[in-house]
């Protein structure tokens, strides 16, 4: 088996590994039974400055779970290091309910992966509750590449190695890893150009100063309808709603390709069962809700369902995943 053959864990070890760490929810005990949040405002912790899609995710989503679970839910903000302040922070809070987060992948597994020096441990301090959204990004080239379509692009990357190059918007970043994936998955040899930030690497790749990149779908399309770039295929497992034309990469030539931004809430590792349970069902009214939908499309988001148990496989074998692309590739933060 080579590096990129493991990089994606067969499905049936995912429940496995999820009950066997701190992600999954716990059995019900007598005490779970009878808790209840606290009789006080609950804490929505988000690790980035207002505006952006996580912050804007949160706000969305608040009302409804505070309606749901009748309290008042307050949104803070602990901005800082890509996610990591505010995941700390929960993670060494009291597992009475009163504070939980909502947090990418990008603050979760795709940060354990890198670094080996995060003041907390994504397998044992946190409770995963439920999913709440997937922010697909697109593969997208400049005008003039001979690549109409995936499969087009892997045969010309595999019959001139090394000529190719991806622009992403900063090293270990999820664009970069979006771009790391394609090459292991598709065991290519495409040079990486990092830049500082998303609108010079969009920039470039639209004066044809660089071949290929992944960019979030919200800014990449409106691109692609003037005719400035290309898309080739998305990086979530299934097509967005905001751009149903454009097929997925695992459907297009590399079918184990998932590389799409993940949103999902947690609480601090002790929480009772029945407290993680309610919060859930809270969550997942909520993101159903037809308005709710409706606005998570304005952001170029999908609504993401699932009970915890199912949430934390899914973050048990993403963490794998970009665990082994991290070792295969040599890619790590100090």
């Amino acid at each position: 088996m080579t590096a990129a053959d493991a990089i994606l864990p067969s499905m049936a070890t995912l429940t496995r590994r999820a009950l066997g760490c701190g992600i999954a929810a716990t059995a019900l005990s007598a005490r779970a039974q009878t808790a209840d949040f606290p009789d006080r405002p609950l804490r929505f912790v988000v690790g980035f400055p207002p505006g952006g899609p996580n912050d804007l995710l949160t706000r969305l989503i608040a009302p409804g779970i505070g309606e749901r679970l009748k309290r008042t839910v307050i949104v803070e903000n602990r901005a800082g290091s890509n996610g990591e302040i505010a995941a700390a922070s929960v993670a060494k809070a009291p597992a009475d309910g009163s504070i939980f987060m909502l947090a990418s992948n990008g603050s979760t597994t795709v940060a354990a992966a890198l670094n080996k020096s995060l003041p907390y441990n994504v397998r044992t301090d946190f409770v995963a509750v439920a999913p709440v959204g997937i922010n697909p990004m697109l593969l997208v080239v400049r005008p003039d590449l001979p690549a109409r379509d995936v499969a087009e692009l892997l045969a010309l990357a595999r019959a001139s190695p090394g000529k190719l190059n991806g622009a992403s918007a900063g090293a270990g970043g999820a664009t970069h890893l979006a771009l790391e994936l394609f090459k292991a998955l598709g065991r290519l040899d495409i040079v990486h150009v990092p830049y500082k930030g998303g609108g010079p690497a969009m920039a470039d790749l639209m004066a044809g100063l660089v071949d290929i990149y992944f960019g979030g779908l919200s800014t990449a399309l409106p691109h692609v309808k003037a005719g400035k770039l290309r898309a080739l295929g998305q990086t979530g497992i299934r097509r967005s709603a905001a751009a149903p034309d454009i097929p997925t990469i695992a459907e297009s030539g590399l079918p184990s390709y998932d590389a799409a931004i993940s949103y999902g809430i947690f609480l601090p590792t002790g929480t009772s069962a029945s407290l993680v349970e309610r919060l859930h069902d809270a969550v997942d009214a909520t993101v159903r809700s037809p308005d709710v939908a409706r606005k998570f499309a304005e952001l170029g988001a999908d609504p993401q369902f699932g009970s915890p148990a199912e949430f934390a496989a899914y973050v048990a074998a993403d963490l794998d995943k970009w665990s082994t692309l991290a070792k295969s590739a040599g890619l790590k933060i100090e």
